[in-house]
């Protein structure tokens, strides 16, 4: 019986992924990956796997090594400034 509706399993993997690049403009409440675990919430970023911009601005990459020398890329939003 096949499924009616949806996305089936053989096409889910493009829909998961890095869905911004660096230097991008983006606005609040904006999905930057689905089920990332290759990225980590840095500035201005909410949730775990499923990343969301906090607020607008431009998104920038960071890379940082761990404990085991291991480098971790974290995604961060810098805001745009504001109206004086």
């Amino acid at each position: 019986m096949a499924r009616k509706g949806g996305i089936t399993n053989k096409y889910y993997k493009e829909t998961r992924g890095l869905k911004v690049s660096g230097g991008q403009k983006v606005s609040g409440g904006t999905i930057l990956t689905r089920q990332g675990h290759r990225w980590k919430p840095g500035i201005n970023i909410i949730g775990r796997t499923s990343l969301v911009a906090g607020c607008d601005g431009e998104v920038y990459f960071t890379r940082k090594k761990n404990n085991y020398n291991k480098s971790t890329t974290y995604i961060n939003v810098r805001p745009k400034a504001g109206k004086n």
